[in-house]
């Protein structure tokens, strides 16, 4: 089980990191999470078992968000450990792995999932879009935390409906049987409207508590600082 505690770990052995939608920040609060966890003296390892809109190289197919979750993680894990599965077309992962004759499956994802978890105390595993996002016709990318037995942390994106989505989500992600440590906000929008307000209501509405708010522009780095309770629950 991933959530069992030895005495000088982490009561959570890994976690994933779903978001309201795509284009919200995710990555960003992966690797400001990775460097909270790093900060409280944790070897750390970042992952995203699929991603499309991946960039040819001379090494293969290289998607920005893995190789950030790469630079950031300690030990630093081969690429094809920290993604398995990438695709070329950023489109919907189902469309963009049809189109590279590709079929997502969770072996190959648990397998790398298992080789870092041997290297690292906590693994930090990134989703792809939402909650309900297709990875082939019969399979969604909600299948990955439970294949892997992970609780969630939601990263919602702070602009005009992250009300809805974020309610929504949490609503899927318990429906489906995982247990949701809390929730992220991300400043993406920094001209919300009433995003303050919007927060309250969250904290409000939400089944589990806040775990950070990140403001718009610091570095993941400068971000980290506002994560101790995210970290606090993954401890």
């Amino acid at each position: 089980m991933n959530e069992t505690h030895i005495a000088g770990m982490p009561a959570v052995r890994g976690v994933f990191i779903a978001g309201t939608d795509t284009e919200i920040g995710k990555t960003h609060a992966s690797v400001a999470l990775i460097h909270a966890l790093r900060g409280a003296g944790l070897n750390v390892c970042g992952m995203k078992p699929v991603a499309s809109g991946c960039d040819a190289t001379p090494d293969g197919l290289r998607n920005a968000d893995a190789v950030a979750l790469q630079a950031a993680s300690d030990p630093q894990p081969p690429y094809a450990q920290v993604n398995p599965f990438a695709m070329n077309a950023p489109v919907s992962p189902h469309l963009a792995a049809r189109e590279d004759g590709v079929t997502v499956t969770m072996e190959p994802i648990r397998a790398a999932y298992d080789a870092l978890a041997a290297q690292c105390d906590i693994t930090v595993v990134e989703g792809i879009g939402g909650w309900m996002v297709p990875l082939r016709d019969d399979l969604l990318a909600s299948a990955i935390p439970e294949a892997l037995e992970l609780p969630v942390i939601l990263v919602v994106g702070l602009r005009l409906g992250a009300l809805n989505h974020a309610l929504l989500s949490a609503r899927a992600i318990q429906a489906d049987g995982r247990r949701l440590l809390g929730w992220i906000g991300n400043r993406v929008d920094p001209a919300m409207a009433m995003a303050d307000a919007n927060i309250d209501t969250l904290r409000a509405r939400m089944p589990a508590p806040c775990l950070g708010v990140l403001e718009h522009g610091p570095s993941p780095q400068a971000a980290a600082a506002r994560l101790q309770d995210a970290v606090a629950a993954l401890r």
